[in-house]
């Protein structure tokens, strides 16, 4: 008996002990469980090293004062974007990339969504919140019927022209090819500039996005995205090409025009040499500074074409999408939702000065102030032409680079040089 009620003791103690060990273990385990729930999450974005500055100072630290719960950790990249893409593509190809947000270039887009990188954003946005956007922009990130990429903000190629002289001579901003020709002729024959129109030539992407805009000008197309139809080897093609070399051969341009990037013409526009200059919205304030010749003596319209029907812009712009690998992927949409709004994108157009996505914000009172303008900007976008949306981009830009450069520096006739291209175009989207 007294054994009995000793055992019964025991395992009493027994009991209660077990019982204390296992409410300690459930203590630490939600001491644990609170503690991780109090680290906030990470997301990583990488961009190249001039655009992280205006991020880190701007719409990042306000996201996380208003979310401190998630946490951007933006990456310096390479300030080449070519190299960026290199970096996103390496990470995404060895799996488990460490990016969740990914900003992207518009031509980077379909190569990204068909290799399976992206997730679709299709579900998390309604068309009435995409309306909202340039309808371009929004189009650059659509594949195959499913969106991949909210804009955060947009670019476009701008035609610049100096206005103090086209109205000392009497003429009006150009219209046409036609009129482009024959106002650069003139001006440069009365000795009141240098050159007449200032264009990229040399065989890199700006080149392309330039060949693109002359090429919708005359009617062409470079490649369909919906039937693969190639039309580099058509009429039209030659006809643009033809225009190009003739404003090297007239004069119009300079022969050094062929080796040329953005910056190489922008100098010299705002230098006060020439008449007219195809580049981008960011040359506006540059020119416009207060050390500029040309302050105030500048005007911008869309590129134009043949008749006034044919002018059209190139579509540039960065939109951000969600890696497929990325372990929060809501919290990776609620900072896009963030990023692209109207309150933090109005903010971050004031501060950094680029082109907003959102249609409302060009006609904004406050930022209209800062930069008059965008009215004009947002007309130019909406009739923006887009790079062939396709997986194969990349290489079907490189083919089109070499074949352009080779008829530009007569090395090639444009008939055999894009005979060619057409070609190995064709082969490439087989």
């Amino acid at each position: 008996m007294k054994i009995h009620k000793y055992q019964q003791k025991i395992l009493q103690k027994l009991k209660w002990t077990i019982g204390i060990f296992f409410a300690v273990l459930l203590g630490i385990i939600l001491s644990i469980q609170q503690v991780l729930s109090q680290q906030p999450v990470v997301l990583n974005l990488l961009m190249t090293a001039p655009d992280a500055q205006p991020w880190k100072i701007g719409i990042v630290k306000d996201f996380e004062a208003k979310n401190p719960g998630i946490r951007i950790n933006v990456i310096e990249g390479p300030n080449a974007t070519n190299l960026l893409e290199d970096l996103y593509t390496s990470a995404f190809i060895l799996g488990d990339s460490p990016y969740d947000l990914v900003n992207m270039d518009v031509i980077w887009t379909p190569k990204f969504a068909a290799a399976g990188w992206l997730l679709s954003l299709s579900d998390r946005i309604t068309k009435e919140e995409l309306a909202a956007f340039s309808r371009k922009d929004v189009e650059a990130g659509i594949i195959e019927g499913k969106l991949y990429r909210i804009p955060m903000r947009s670019d476009v190629g701008v035609l610049y022209y100096r206005q103090d002289l086209l109205k000392q001579a009497g003429f009006q901003p150009p219209e046409t090819i036609a009129d482009l020709l024959k106002i650069s002729q003139a001006l440069k024959k009365q000795g009141k500039t240098n050159w007449g129109y200032l264009w990229q030539g040399r065989q890199y992407e700006g080149a392309v996005a330039m060949f693109v805009e002359v090429l919708e000008g005359f009617g062409g197309f470079w490649v369909n995205p919906n039937t693969l139809e190639v039309g580099l080897d058509r009429p039209e093609t030659l006809k643009a090409i033809a225009f190009l070399k003739q404003t090297t051969q007239e004069g119009i341009s300079p022969p050094g025009v062929t080796t040329y990037i953005e910056e190489d013409t922008r100098r010299i526009f705002q230098s006060g040499q020439a008449a007219f200059l195809r580049s981008w919205p960011y040359v506006w304030s540059l020119a416009n500074a207060k050390n500029s010749p040309i302050q105030g003596k500048i005007g911008i319209k869309s590129m134009v074409g043949i008749d006034k029907k044919n002018g059209a812009a190139c579509l540039g712009g960065w939109g951000l999408g969600i890696s497929k690998s990325s372990k929060h992927p809501e919290e990776a949409w609620k900072a896009i939702k963030y990023f692209t709004s109207e309150e933090a994108q109005r903010r971050f157009i004031l501060n950094a000065g680029f082109v907003p996505s959102r249609r409302a914000l060009f006609t904004d009172p406050e930022i209209i102030a800062k930069y008059p303008h965008y009215p004009k900007l947002l007309e130019i976008v909406d009739k923006a032409v887009l790079r062939p949306p396709i997986a194969q981009y990349a290489q079907a830009s490189d083919i089109l680079q070499r074949y352009l450069s080779a008829t530009l520096t007569n090395s090639m006739t444009p008939e055999n040089a894009m005979k060619a291209a057409a070609n190995e175009t064709r082969r490439l989207l087989k």
